[in-house]
């Protein structure tokens, strides 16, 4: 009989619900937290591993809980660089999948997950702002659910920033002469993001979203530290 339930869509709603209990409980008290995204496929000798740390380590050092997928990579350069910085919390959100991804060793706090949705929900609802460096496919998936939610007004808006403009470039001059011109975008959605190539642009964003929105959080310690 509890053999037959665990098969069960049933059995599969309690793991759900055990998922979002774990996440909400552990997440609950982290503070403003920052969620960066990007490769796992990066190695230390890249550019942008570099540059994830030191965005990383400036975060942290203004107080800010650094959210991640908890990888390897743009993840663990984040997760290092949130250690440096050594004010707030370095978190990785794992997942669960066929190639095992293994949680970096950088991490105060880790939580894993079986189902890509809870995750999602878990990036969105602890974080103030997404800093999104160069990735694939999964990057994508989180960049465009961060800016349909906006567009949409599921979520409030909040910075998105994208990190990198020589990657970028193609993705957005393609949505500029494409998605525009058939009308499935308006001109006004470019408002929804920004693009940067340092870390001081991002301290930057981030004080001017929250003087212009407040917050009760420490943007002005934000700054880069070497």
């Amino acid at each position: 009989m509890i053999e037959d339930l665990r098969k069960s869509e049933t059995w599969r709603v309690f793991r759900i619900q055990s998922e979002l209990v774990e996440g909400f409980e552990t997440l609950f008290d982290i503070g403003p937290a920052v969620t960066i995204f990007g490769s796992s496929r990066l190695t230390e000798d890249a550019y942008y591993y570099h540059q994830a740390i030191k965005v990383g380590k400036m975060l942290s050092s203004a107080g800010f809980s650094v959210i991640t997928g908890g990888g390897g990579g743009i993840m663990e350069a984040a997760n290092k660089g949130a250690k440096m910085g050594n004010k707030g919390k370095s978190i990785g959100l794992n997942i669960e999948i066929p190639h095992e991804q293994h949680p970096n060793k950088y991490l105060d706090v880790n939580i894993s997950f079986r189902y890509f949705f809870v995750r999602k929900l878990m990036f969105i609802k602890y974080a103030i702002a997404f800093v999104i460096f160069p990735g694939g496919f999964g990057t994508m998936d989180e960049l465009f659910e961060a800016l349909t939610l906006v567009q949409t007004g599921k979520i409030q808006s909040f910075p998105i920033i994208l990190f990198g403009s020589d990657y970028w470039k193609g993705l957005v001059e393609w949505m500029k002469h494409t998605l525009v011109p058939e009308g499935t975008i308006g001109r006004e959605d470019f408002a929804l993001f920004n693009i940067v190539d340092t870390p001081e642009e991002v301290c930057e964003l981030l004080k001017e979203h929250y003087r212009v929105f407040g917050g009760p959080i420490p943007i002005g310690e934000c700054k880069n530290t070497k």
